[in-house]
């Protein structure tokens, strides 16, 4: 299969050396001072006096003397992992947790915030840990953690990371010290994200699954967002992730620190197997292996399907990703639909009264548990009210006439709220997450009919560097501008200048300078690794690397037909088919599938379950055939030619709706007057699926 997105989201993972980056070297330096850290660019600025100050005034006003978590992260230590590199099956380093040894090299460095220090410092865990006795995490392998429980017979995995070799291991370290060589019983999705089940063909095979040896549960409509979440605006998606995950920055004091959720996704195998049972009930009690878990479902949360679940038997609680350490996303830089912050606080409520009161334990799929009954209430509440205050003041706000373009410089953290650790922007941002509320309720516009038509970058930027009297009066206003620190105010005139003139290298260069100090200032791991990946590509152009790889069939065979033939509807460039109107019949006789595909004003359609009388073509093809075509095993035609594939009437049709079918490349400019550095990609089978990388958090 040629999924170019599972492969390039992977392999600029994994490639610094191939992109010319060079390594930092690690010195004997005094703490704040990063002289012996090597900035990986070039073209690379130190932090200005005006970041050391923000800095240090966080470094005052930060509850550092609050070591809970610190404690709470040690507690339950069974043994390190011993091997600081897994490799992955392909060949290349699926993880690598020395590239991350710089962060306990200092104990603050000039270019990260110092709560961003903190929890990359916490994420260094690397090892099997103890929740509570018959319950077992391995932590740091991934994004996310791996859950052990002890069963009757067997173990039960909670959530199996992103890849494959991470998983396996995960389950490796287990057995070494407390497995006993009993083997996984069952596999537990807490939703659909891919950091929470793409490792899962390092634990079992399709066949422990067939045979009933092993249950795999999810929640209901786990496989549908599974695929719609990831694939529709699948490419574009994936490009973003270039900048929310930092994929092209070093891990280096000036570039990549952590992603806050774990320090980062690993580049592995990514497979799936789908669940044997579902959870239904918005409350279900089921025995696991003998073991009592009670599933509360939670959607439209963190995810569109999610549920935690409660250990009656041990009074230990499972969050999911409702309740981690810090704030999640409410709107993602990744992409995704705006999640509903009120329904958050609701669900961590209502799960705060069903358990919280009696929960001696509270772990998650990220981070540490937190013990003793206070301190989970603590947490509880705490989180729900962050999510509440959120939604609910931001509203108050709207209702009174603050714009999405002004929110984010109006809503307040509580200051209650700002000293805890666990709702600081450690994933999410405050920032970004108002404007969602504000996105979720009324939409992207303001309210003044003057942005209801905006004219597009590219054309609005030279008309402002007309008005401002030219790139050099521009260029000189943002020098003065940076010099005085004042570095939101210079982005704003240098973006017009480069949105007009994309071509000005030391425009670009001079925003770079900007964007990388905004960057050093965050917080949150997103926002400094999107600012810095900016000024990254400004300077230096996309890059590209050795592509390994990656392709997951597994996700590929989950799709619907009907979410195949949609995909293929996006794919499409209706421009190439002015004028054609066609009415095709697709037989899938393996599964008894009908579907009507009609392309008519440009656009394709498809309903399932009707077949036209007068179809110009019918299709007739097994579903399982149909799959190596959307993997890109075989193409359509040449299925059609060997007869595994039946046609009646006009097969040329096909040809002709496949020439208006567009590979799409997940290198595309972001930031103008950027180019590709390096090769294009191959041209896909028109029939193929373009698949994207596992979406995680």
């Amino acid at each position: 299969m040629q999924c170019h997105l599972c492969k390039l989201a992977v392999a600029t993972l994994i490639a610094f050396a191939a992109i010319g980056l060079p390594a930092a070297t690690m010195a004997e330096t005094s703490p704040g001072a990063d002289s012996g850290l090597s900035h990986f660019d070039p073209k690379g600025q130190p932090p200005s006096q005006f970041t050391i100050e923000i800095l240090n005034e966080a470094r005052e006003t930060l509850p550092f003397s609050d070591t809970r978590d610190f404690d709470e992260n040690r507690k339950g230590l069974i043994a390190p992992m011993q091997q600081r590199q897994i490799p992955a099956d392909a060949g290349h380093v699926t993880w690598d947790i020395d590239a991350f040894n710089f962060i306990d090299e200092q104990d603050a460095f000039d270019s990260i915030h110092p709560s961003l220090h903190r929890i990359a410092k916490l994420n260094q865990n690397y090892g099997l840990y103890e929740v509570t006795p018959g319950i077992y995490q391995v932590r740091g392998l991934d994004l996310a953690q791996i859950t052990f429980i002890r069963g009757k017979t067997g173990w039960i995995a909670y959530d199996v990371l992103v890849s494959r070799e991470t998983a396996r291991a995960a389950w490796e370290l287990l057995q070494e010290h407390i497995g006993e060589g009993l083997p996984i019983t069952a596999i537990i999705y807490s939703h659909n994200h891919g950091d929470h089940w793409g490792g899962v063909r390092g634990l079992i095979s399709d066949e422990d699954v067939a045979s009933g040896r092993v249950q795999v549960i999810a929640p209901d409509g786990f496989m549908g967002h599974l695929v719609s979440e990831s694939v529709f605006a699948g490419n574009a998606m994936n490009r973003r992730l270039f900048y929310q995950y930092g994929m092209l920055l070093p891990r280096n004091p000036y570039g990549y620190v952590t992603q806050g959720l774990g320090h980062a996704v690993s580049n592995g195998s990514v497979g799936l197997i789908a669940p044997t049972k579902l959870i239904t009930e918005p409350v279900e009690e089921v025995i696991v292996d003998g073991v009592r878990m009670i599933f509360l479902l939670t959607p439209d949360t963190e995810a569109p399907v999610e549920m935690a679940t409660y250990f009656p038997d041990k009074k230990a609680l499972w969050m999911a990703e409702l309740v981690q350490q810090g704030m999640h996303n409410i709107y993602t830089l990744r992409g995704a639909p705006v999640r509903d912050a009120l329904n958050w606080s609701k669900y961590i409520n209502e799960t705060l009264y069903l358990f919280g009161q009696e929960a001696e334990v509270m772990f998650a799929s990220h981070h540490w548990p937190r013990w003793g009954n206070a301190r989970i209430q603590e947490v509880l509440r705490g989180t729900r009210d962050a999510y509440a205050h959120l939604n609910n003041q931001v509203l108050h706000h709207a209702n009174q006439g603050v714009t999405i373009n002004q929110i984010h410089n109006v809503y307040e953290v509580p200051e209650t709220l700002q000293q805890s650790w666990f709702t600081r922007d450690y994933h999410g941002s405050h920032q970004n997450n108002s404007r969602g509320v504000i996105q979720r309720f009324l939409g992207y516009w303001d309210g003044n009919p003057a942005n209801l038509i905006p004219l597009s970058p590219e054309d609005s930027g030279p008309l402002y560097v007309e008005m401002m009297g030219g790139a050099e009066k521009i260029m000189a206003r943002g020098k003065e501008l940076f010099d005085e620190g004042k570095y939101l105010h210079a982005s704003e005139i240098l973006n017009r200048l480069v949105q007009g003139e994309p071509e000005n290298q030391a425009a670009k260069d001079l925003l770079s300078d900007v964007f990388e100090q905004i960057g050093y200032q965050k917080e949150n791991p997103g926002l400094r690794n999107s600012f810095l990946a900016a000024a990254y590509e400004l300077r230096n152009d996309i890059s590209t690397a050795p592509i390994p790889s990656t392709s997951s069939p597994d996700v590929v065979r989950v799709m619907t037909t009907g979410q195949f033939l949609d995909f293929l509807a996006i794919r499409m460039d209706g421009r190439q088919t002015r004028g054609m109107q066609y009415g095709i019949n697709l037989v899938t006789p393996d599964n008894g599938e009908q579907y009507v595909i009609e392309l008519n004003n440009e656009t394709l359609t498809n309903i399932e379950g009707f077949q036209l009388e007068d179809a110009d073509l019918t299709l007739t093809i097994n579903r399982a055939d149909l799959e190596q075509v959307m993997m890109g095993q075989k193409t359509l035609m040449a299925m059609i030619e060997d007869g595994t594939a039946k046609t009646e009437g006009d097969a040329s049709i096909l040809a002709k709706i496949g020439a208006a079918m567009v590979t799409f490349d997940p290198r595309f400019p972001i930031m103008p007057g950027t180019r590709l550095r390096g090769p294009e990609l191959p041209e896909a089978d028109p029939y193929e699926v373009q698949f994207g990388a596992a979406v995680p958090e």
